[in-house]
């Protein structure tokens, strides 16, 4: 029979001071529960001197934001902590750590990351990290590398997609990005202006087939381990320091749905930012944003290539020129997954701060028209954009 029970502020003290691994753990005293997201429990756990030590992390079995309507798999605790753990292996500078976590009762332990902030909230007020774009880059390089096929022996793979199949989040996924904005589901929320511009989408053919080409890659192609949601409000950041956490959507598929999720998410800042600061603000924060995608993008294939060149084992993924070949695939599902994740945020259900933190009614249609518009034109224009340069020209093209 499972011991699964939902945690209450004195369950997760209690549960600290067994695992939280921490000298003196008698000291750990009280919880405050701080999880804003859509799925889970968060509780910081703090001593009897008021400082933070460390997270309790839980996931509910539905889906928080929408209630027991939606059930939800109580293994993506697992699946999320066995990321994470993997991920760290390769990048534990940017990875956060889980020191603990129990299968079971569907929760993890964690290391407090008091000292950094969430970067989508960081963002949105305009603060600016200039190392952010780059760690990124060498987190999304490191993991997605180590998982692949280029190091990883084939029944070690095999083993290893296996391990993380993860079918009830991928659904969600699934619907989400390739389904629900392309129809007229009830999940679907935006301006009632916008009902053309979005009624469009659905009757666009050569949009529809993209999109269906990018859910059929993500189906099929199990490159490397994912992330699965690596968006601005699932970093955390310092001066000097970025670290990935919530990863509960781990899952092997294409290298460019995590780089595109991430790229697509400073595109939706890049879209919202005249709606959240005065003018020549905003003009020096969309600056620093198509910054901020070039450097993701050059640092994440400059690494990816050198660890291609220094550690592949296949022979024939070895062969000169091959793994450049491969990352001009990337590039392309790149920029598709960037443009389904912008279409998502601003037509699907999972609207981010970004565009809800915009004042006035008015400029936040203008912002969210802004951002399905580009959306759409880079699903369109994935296989005709060479490479970075081009990518920020066509940006700032569409306007």
């Amino acid at each position: 029979m499972s011991q699964y029970r939902t945690f209450t502020a004195a369950d997760a003290v209690e549960y600290a001071r067994q695992f939280g691994g921490i000298e003196e753990p008698s000291t750990l005293s009280s919880a405050e529960e701080i999880g804003d997201g859509n799925l889970n429990l968060v509780f910081k756990i703090y001593d009897d001197q008021g400082n933070s030590r460390v997270v309790v992390k839980q996931a509910l079995p539905y889906v928080r934001c929408v209630g027991e309507s939606w059930p939800l798999t109580l293994d993506r605790a697992r699946l999320e902590a066995q990321t994470l753990v993997e991920h760290y292996k390769y990048c534990p500078q940017h990875t956060v750590k889980i020191t603990h976590y129990d299968a079971e009762l569907a929760v993890m332990v964690m290391e407090d990351l008091s000292s950094h902030r969430i970067w989508r909230s960081e963002l949105v007020k305009g603060v600016y990290y200039p190392e952010a774009a780059q760690q990124l880059g060498i987190y999304l390089a490191q993991t997605l590398f180590h998982t692949s096929d280029f190091i990883l022996h084939p029944h070690q793979k095999k083993a290893e997609v296996a391990r993380f199949i993860n079918p009830e989040m991928c659904e969600i996924t699934e619907d989400l990005f390739f389904n629900d904005p392309y129809t007229d589901h009830e999940r679907n929320s935006y301006p009632a202006a916008l009902e053309p511009l979005v009624a469009s989408l659905r009757d666009d053919d050569a949009l529809r087939i993209a999109v269906g080409g990018l859910k059929h890659r993500f189906f099929a192609h199990a490159e490397a381990l994912l992330h699965g949601d690596i968006h601005s409000g699932s970093i955390f950041v310092a001066d000097g320091s970025l670290k990935a956490i919530d990863a509960e959507f781990g899952y092997f598929g294409p290298i460019g749905f995590d780089v595109g999720t991430a790229i697509g998410n400073l595109l939706i800042n890049y879209c919202a930012l005249p709606g959240l600061l005065a003018p020549r603000e905003a003009a020096d924060a969309r600056e620093q944003r198509l910054s901020d995608v070039h450097t993701l993008w050059s640092t994440f294939s400059r690494h990816f290539l050198a660890l291609a060149a220094e550690k592949t084992r296949d022979p024939a993924l070895a062969y000169p020129g091959y793994a450049a070949a491969f990352l001009r695939k990337v590039w392309a599902d790149t920029l598709g997954y960037c443009g389904t994740e912008l279409i998502r945020r601003t037509v699907g259900m999972s609207h981010v701060a970004d565009m809800k933190l915009i004042a006035d009614p008015a400029m936040r249609t203008d912002c969210i028209r802004n951002a399905i518009n580009l959306g759409r034109t880079l699903i369109l224009a994935a296989d005709h954009v060479e490479d970075g340069d081009a990518l920020i020209a066509r940006i700032r093209q569409a306007g």
